[in-house]
């Protein structure tokens, strides 16, 4: 790229990005060599044009919403309470749409050369939905909702080495640690740790739905629908709509209908057999978005015939991942290999052998598992992936070559994670991508963690989990993530078919920047501000 080239695209990025105003640009572009007719054709046709513009609504058909939902953040689940935690609360801190770590509530962070000691700024900006300013008491008492003995909340396992949060003054948080966590910056960003007000004995006050988030709720109808209304108090940038209105539509037929109708301006997820047709369309825009989103089948190891690791091998061995990545994700998606850590993410053991679709290699764990057949139930639904039940059946026609029966059960949209997911002994699952493999191993591999959805115990993978958690040597850290991953793959109850790209789209008439986040859809949940 020339240098004059080069220059050119950057001044234009700054001056998109409001870094600098119409006078300024023209004076850079004069001074680099620009006629003035063509530095004012350049401001118009690609700065002017895309400067956001404020007003109106915004209607975003959201997929995965059920009765069930509620506001308290310990509680998140589903892909509709994600969505909407971000666009009414905030948090310490965000995933970027470059997939970087940026600020939110905190303005920075340092931490100790031991990693034991973190300390976090506030923002002196930021308010509550209901007026009040935003304190180290409200940021204290929104961690600690998820510690403590009588803590329900899923995210107790990411604060589990947390012994104390202090406040020092009305904008500094103090966050003690009974080991180094070289990542938690990066911990603060996960979708149950939001921010809420703290009641006069230190409580979270999360009933209310009051937040600092870039939107305040003014309608709320779980599972059927949410409006909102800007924040005016809203401590950042972005936040352009004056309204958003949030629809479940968990159909995926009645989603795409509603946008190509233009009932909404955006959904959460397209249907991956009708992509190709949706992008055809010039009013639309179908995002495409690699990312470290898991597809997991978790089978209970404490359950019959789960508990034999042999099992165990012969489902991993069933399954051909590149077919079901070809035909029912139609290329968007990168194979799994049985360990919960995607090429996209840091630490990422790409030199592991690929697991690969061996019948005969499943027959013969059958039999050292005493078996010549096997015959078990896969639970599903299309609410939580477009396509998944129809990926079961087809992973039940490759495992038919091993002598195994897969049953694959329907079940209702409505109410999945409460009454499916960590009930039953096999279901299909989809995670976000998290930033870290210690996040991800934290959640849902670690021994007592809350949504250990396999009900595995690995000692060895435990103990290698702790001294990660406190590694300071990156090199040394990444040896002890590629042993954590090889023991999921070959002793884990969790089959794991692909890490999805998120698919979404939107009305052409609505814009973003130049990337996108791949934490959840809809660029990490906040393309409602962003």
């Amino acid at each position: 790229m020339s240098s004059k080239k080069e220059f050119k695209e950057l001044l234009t990025q700054d001056a998109k990005s409001g870094k600098l105003g119409r006078r300024d640009f023209m004076r850079f572009a004069v001074a680099a060599g620009m006629t003035i007719p063509l530095a004012s054709g350049l401001w118009t046709s690609e700065v002017a044009a895309a400067t956001p513009k404020k007003g109106g609504k915004f209607r975003v058909g959201v997929h995965d919403v059920n009765t069930s939902d509620t506001f308290d953040p310990g509680t998140y689940q589903s892909v509709g309470m994600i969505q909407l935690a971000h666009t009414h609360r905030s948090y310490l801190t965000e995933i970027t749409p470059e997939n970087g770590l940026g600020p939110d509530m905190a303005d920075s962070w340092s931490a100790t050369p031991d990693a034991k000691v973190w300390t976090f700024e506030l923002s002196k900006s930021a308010t509550f939905h209901n007026g009040k300013k935003f304190t180290s008491k409200d940021a204290a008492a929104s961690l600690n909702h998820h510690r403590g003995e009588d803590s329900t909340s899923a995210a107790a396992a990411l604060l589990s080495s947390v012994t104390d949060i202090k406040t020092n003054g009305d904008h500094t948080l103090i966050i003690e640690l009974n080991q180094g966590f070289a990542d938690l910056p990066w911990v603060m960003t996960d979708y149950h740790l939001a921010m809420v007000p703290a009641t006069a004995d230190g409580k979270a006050d999360w009933k209310g739905g009051i937040g600092a988030g870039p939107y305040m709720i003014t309608n709320h109808k779980p599972g059927i629908s949410t409006e909102l209304k800007r924040h005016e108090g809203w401590h950042r940038e972005g936040a352009y709509f004056d309204e958003i209105e949030m629809l479940g539509l968990n159909d995926p037929n009645a989603r795409q209908t509603a946008l190509i109708t233009g009932d909404v301006d955006a959904i959460t997820s397209v249907d991956l057999k009708t992509m190709a047709l949706m992008a055809r369309n010039k009013n639309l825009v179908v995002e495409n978005v690699p990312s470290g989103s898991a597809i997991t089948l978790p089978m209970f190891c404490d359950v019959a015939p789960f508990d034999n690791v042999d099992v165990r091998l012969a489902l991993k061995y069933a399954i051909d991942r590149d077919d079901i990545v070809e035909k029912i994700m139609f290329g968007t998606a990168t194979v799994g290999n049985d360990y919960h850590v995607s090429p996209a993410m840091p630490y990422a053991p790409t030199d592991i052998p690929q697991r690969p679709y061996d019948p005969d290699k499943a027959k013969f764990h059958l039999k050292k598992a005493g078996m010549s057949s096997l015959d078990v139930s896969l639970s599903a639904a299309d609410s939580i992936l477009g396509g998944a039940v129809d990926m079961c059946v087809l992973y039940s026609e490759h495992a038919k070559k091993a002598g195994i029966k897969i049953n694959v059960v329907r079940e209702a949209n409505d109410g999945y994670w409460s009454d499916v997911w960590l009930k039953k002994p096999w279901v299909f699952v989809k995670w976000g991508a998290r930033p870290t493999p210690d996040n991800m191993f934290t959640l849902a591999y670690k021994d007592d963690a809350a949504w250990n959805e396999s009900h595995w115990q690995n000692k060895r993978f435990n103990e290698l989990l702790l001294q990660a958690k406190a590694e300071l040597d990156e090199t040394r850290r990444a040896e002890q993530y590629r042993e954590m991953c090889m023991i999921a793959k070959d002793d884990g109850g969790t089959v794991i078919p692909f890490f999805a790209n998120f698919v979404y789209a939107r009305n052409k008439k609505v814009q973003h920047g130049p990337s996108l986040a791949a934490s959840w859809e809809l660029d990490g949940g906040r393309g409602y501000h962003r």
